[in-house]
């Protein structure tokens, strides 16, 4: 693979391991509507897509439960959860070595924005990154989180680089995205951009093959090579 000057990251999953926190949170909002899930590969599902999509998906709720599990999600999830995580090893090397070398770095998850910043920043990676994005908080609410969600926030990721002052022509040609999931690689394909996969967080190989990943990363030290060789 080229090398790109742009990176564009996912958060969960691909820079930050946040199971432990977000599974606790699902299964708290789950029993309140009757759901009480203990399968660890449906819990660790809801990584990365937005909740109201994966709910209607697994469990085929209604809108009203999904309001009921979401906000009591969300009880627990930004008191207790949000910062229950932390950065896989060797990402903080990577992010370093990648500014050093003239890189621009973004974040484009599918979490509600606020959320992302304060997780970035926890981790002391916001100097890293010249843009920072993600949902807004009522999307999962509201019904406007949807399975393409994440090819919205790679566009609106784009555009607040252009207000940066790169031009829409060399962000086309010059953008990578990286993520864990298949909607992560569909993402980018939406936006005619290139995508590497990495199986370390909550994805799998095949997803990744299956969706049209231009290259895998088992490891961040894999990530690495791949993006900065």
């Amino acid at each position: 693979m080229k090398s790109y000057p742009v990176f564009l990251f996912d958060l969960d999953g691909t820079i930050s391991e946040s199971a432990p926190g977000i599974v606790k949170a699902v299964q708290y909002g789950l029993s309140f509507v009757g759901i009480h899930e203990r399968d660890p590969r449906k819990l660790e599902s809801f990584i990365g897509p937005p909740l109201n999509v994966q709910m209607k998906k697994l469990y085929h709720m209604s809108d009203e439960d999904i309001v009921t599990a979401v906000n009591r999600f969300r009880e627990v999830y930004e008191t207790k959860g949000i910062l229950d995580c932390r950065p896989y090893p060797g990402l903080d090397d990577l992010l370093e070595k990648a500014v050093s070398q003239g890189h621009t770095l973004a974040v484009a998850s599918s979490k509600p924005e606020p959320f992302v910043k304060e997780i970035i920043s926890h981790f002391g990676f916001a100097s890293y990154f010249s843009v920072i994005c993600g949902s807004d908080i009522g999307d999962e609410l509201k019904k406007r989180a949807t399975r393409d969600q994440k090819a919205r926030i790679i566009q609106k990721a784009l555009a607040l680089l252009e207000k940066k002052g790169f031009s829409p022509s060399f962000l086309a040609g010059n953008t990578v995205m990286i993520g864990d999931t298949f909607y992560d690689i569909e993402g980018a394909k939406e936006n005619h951009l290139p995508s590497v996969g990495v199986t370390y967080g909550y994805g799998s190989r095949e997803e990744l093959e299956e969706a049209g990943a231009d290259a895998i990363a088992s490891s961040t030290e894999e990530l690495s090579s791949i993006l900065l060789s």
